[in-house]
């Protein structure tokens, strides 16, 4: 273990933030530099909290079962590159997951019974951001190859880490993209006050180095099919999303104004980098209501403060979460608790137990307000308070309620996989779906979650490819099975 008395002598401290006035002007990492650097002062005191406590479940706190008290005990004894092995032995990419994972792990830690937890999330961005500091991080390309292919359809985390693992375990690998440019969500869905995109261009450079090719503006299910696929590649990977987003069909939703959040988010992350975006949906001196509480609602807030929004208000269907761990979430399942993130820390209101009833518009046809009722849980159904009713002015509404599956059509129809109840894809244990060599993995098969499960998934399904092409057990790991459920659920 580290040091011994460290979680009863040391105090729980995080990174410290740029002030909300400074970054409010940029689209910069909200931390003075890159958050893992800017730790290296406090971090080893930090990692010195991590107590011996028997049996550690942050390892399944973290589906990816990153060995978290082994590389807390190395930083806390100064071992930098045995930490960053370890900390790669589980996952692909430390640099994602330590910037926008909620860290499940750390409400998972036996320090956190008693005491605040482990600052497992920071320790894992300061080993990792160090690591790229100090040019540690190498292509790790195969020792030698297997002569069969691999098609990724979709290149977002979950596709990401299936190619990384089947690219060095010595498969040709082709990753196809429909956008402009590899990443999938981490590019045009997280702000760049989040995850700088230079923080992804790095990752991917090591990749090509390693082998894995990107076809990128190439639409499958169109500019290839399914039955293209199957014939050139020895198996199919599908990662392509969940990508149909919740809609509120309401009286007035026709409206001009009204904007899913991934119309709006992609175009801010374009501008942000420098690209040209026509006819560009702009917060810039409007009222913006955004409908959905979560993290792509926290988004779509820190974005619309940056463009100079006049007020920026934040509606959430559901009550207010308790400040601390309720009862009925004990310890060690992630609790829904009152959050506030760095796009919260910057402005905006935020405004629960209330329903949209529906859109108003001007003379033009454009959004004016919503009216909005406040609601309440009887016998266990959300219910409108009478006598609440009331008007939210808003020139631009964004929906941010999540997604509700991949998209049907395209690759999904022409290959025949089958879907489950719940409209995603349906796999086996080894991510395997009903058509013989093709797999899938990520949101398209669980439905929206975490970077972390996404991660997970991915090298899961690499896992199951590689047995099948192989012959054999695989010798890749295998995090999860796709029955797994987080401790969030």
């Amino acid at each position: 273990m580290a040091d011994p008395r460290g979680f009863i002598t040391t105090g729980r401290q995080v990174a410290d933030r740029r002030p909300v006035e400074d970054r409010l002007q940029d689209w910069q990492e909200v931390y003075r530099g890159a958050p893992g650097i800017a730790l290296l002062p406090i971090i080893a005191k930090q990692a010195g909290r991590c107590m011996d406590c028997g049996i550690p479940f942050c390892h399944s706190g973290c589906p990816l079962g990153n060995l978290i008290p082994e590389w807390n005990d190395m930083i806390w004894r100064d071992d930098w590159v045995g930490a960053t092995d370890r900390l790669h032995a589980t996952n692909n990419f430390p640099e994602f997951t330590g910037r926008l994972c909620p860290a499940p792990c750390e409400t998972a830690c036996v320090v956190g019974i008693h005491r605040d937890p482990v600052t497992i999330k920071n320790i894992e961005v300061s080993i990792i951001d160090r690591a790229w500091e100090d040019r540690r991080v190498r292509a790790q390309p195969a020792a030698w190859h297997t002569g069969k292919t691999v098609a990724v359809i979709g290149s977002g985390p979950a596709g990401l880490a299936a190619s990384q693992q089947l690219t060095r375990a010595g498969y040709t690998v082709v990753v196809y993209e429909r956008a402009d440019a590899p990443g999938g969500l981490l590019r045009y869905g997280i702000p760049e006050f989040k995850m700088q995109k230079s923080v992804l261009e790095r990752r991917l450079k090591q990749m090509r180095l390693e082998g894995t090719a990107f076809k990128t503006s190439v639409n499958v299910g169109v500019d290839i099919t399914g039955e293209q696929l199957l014939d050139r590649f020895d198996a199919v990977v599908l990662a392509v999303g969940s990508t149909i987003p919740r809609d509120l069909p309401v009286p007035g939703r026709e409206l001009r104004g009204i904007h899913q959040a991934m119309e709006f988010l992609p175009q801010a992350n374009r501008t942000a980098v420098g690209q040209e975006v026509a006819d560009q949906i702009l917060a810039t001196d409007k009222d913006v209501v955004i409908i959905g509480g979560g993290d792509t609602g926290a988004d779509c807030l820190g974005t619309s403060l940056r463009q100079g929004a006049r007020s920026v208000t934040q509606l959430e269907i559901m009550p207010m979460p308790p400040q601390s761990r309720p009862t009925n979430q004990p310890w060690p399942t992630y609790p829904m608790t009152y959050k506030v993130t760095s796009a919260h820390e910057e402005g905006g209101e935020r405004v629960y137990s209330v329903s949209t009833a529906e859109f108003i518009g001007d003379a033009d046809g454009n959004v004016s307000g919503l009216v909005v009722n406040d609601v309440e849980f009887v016998n266990g159904k959300l219910e409108v308070i009478p006598g609440t009713t009331r008007t939210i002015e808003a020139q631009l509404v964004l929906l941010a309620m999540g997604f509700v599956g991949p998209e049907r059509g395209g690759v999904i129809e022409q290959l025949g996989v089958e879907l489950d109840a719940r409209g995603n894809i349906a796999r086996d244990e080894n991510f395997a779906t009903n058509v013989d060599r093709v797999f899938a993995c990520g949101d398209a098969g669980r439905g929206q979650s975490l970077i972390v499960w996404a991660i997970a998934e991915g090298r899961s399904a690499a896992n199951g490819v590689d047995t099948l092409l192989s012959g054999r057990e695989s010798r890749l790991p295998k995090p999860i099975a796709p029955t797994d459920r987080p401790l969030t659920a």
